[in-house]
């Protein structure tokens, strides 16, 4: 379990295991001779993706930013993707029980990012953070119901719409203040309308920039993942992104790194980008 403090706020890494993706899925068209020299594949070319979410204790409100897979999959991508569901037992090993959480933020409905949001009881699908309030992009929900056949299979009813029913979450539009010092900007490509997370105290800034760049081994600009809806304005995005996030040394955390859960991305020799992780 990593943890840090920004400013007054304290950040903990929080999992919900580790599953794994096709490389070539994750890495797009960047070859694998290149790729792998980054990240290593098994005997079916898969790679391990961390499932990872940050727990921000602010003084005033417990924030949880993505809640990973969960435990809702249906059998058939259970056989795919594997369903760690560690993230309950992780924050219990922190100290913290889902009454605890004062705030839930999705920062897109993909099944592994907002699987927790919900639990089976009984024959109902209710909040697992009870007293939390929910938020998430309006229009990424919108593009979520209206099950295209390109990512139909990434979204997964169950996770959200309940919480719609009940009032839980709510549906943003655009950049917005979420608590003070934690606030929500889209930083469209992965989908059209994800939203990373921005958390500011004491003079430092750490943004949660969820599959905008999934882990250290996509930092480079056009190192994009295959399941990207728009690649080039994935691309854009970093570009807007690493503009403000380098030269003000931001800390950028990684939503799917199995090692590193979060890093400064600086620029070394020729231009080049490099993740340096924090000074324990």
């Amino acid at each position: 379990m990593h943890r840090l403090t920004l400013g007054d706020f304290e950040l903990t890494a929080i999992s919900d295991g580790t599953y794994h993706l096709d490389g070539g899925a994750f890495f797009g068209v960047v070859p694998k001779v290149m790729w792998q020299r980054r990240v290593k594949a098994d005997e079916k070319n898969l790679v391990p993706s961390g499932l990872n979410s940050v727990l921000a204790r602010t003084g005033d409100q417990t924030v949880l930013i993505e809640t990973g897979i969960g435990n809702k999959l249906p059998d058939r991508m259970v056989k795919i993707y594997g369903q760690p569901s560690e993230l309950l037992n992780n924050l219990s090993a922190a100290g913290i029980s889902p009454g605890d959480i004062d705030i839930v933020i999705n920062t897109h409905l993909h099944f592994d990012h907002c699987g927790w949001n919900t639990v089976r009881q009984g024959d109902k699908i209710v909040a697992t953070f009870p007293n939390a309030q929910y938020y998430v992009q309006e229009g990424e929900w919108q593009h979520a119901r209206r099950q295209h056949e390109r990512d139909a299979i990434s979204y997964i009813s169950d996770n959200y719409d309940p919480l719609i029913a009940n009032g839980q979450m709510h549906l943003l539009k655009g950049d917005q203040d979420i608590v003070p010092g934690i606030s929500v900007q889209v930083f469209p490509g992965h989908t059209q309308n994800m939203q990373a997370v921005i958390i500011k105290s004491g003079g430092q800034t750490a943004c949660y920039i969820s599959d905008l760049i999934p882990t250290t081994a996509h930092i480079d600009l056009t190192w994009v993942m295959a399941f990207d809806l728009c690649p080039l304005q994935t691309i854009d995005s970093r570009k807007r992104y690493y503009a403000q996030a380098i030269p003000e040394k931001w800390l950028t955390i990684f939503t799917h790194d199995p090692n590193v859960p979060w890093a400064y991305v600086e620029k070394a020799d020729m231009g080049r980008l490099v993740a340096r992780p924090p000074v324990k």
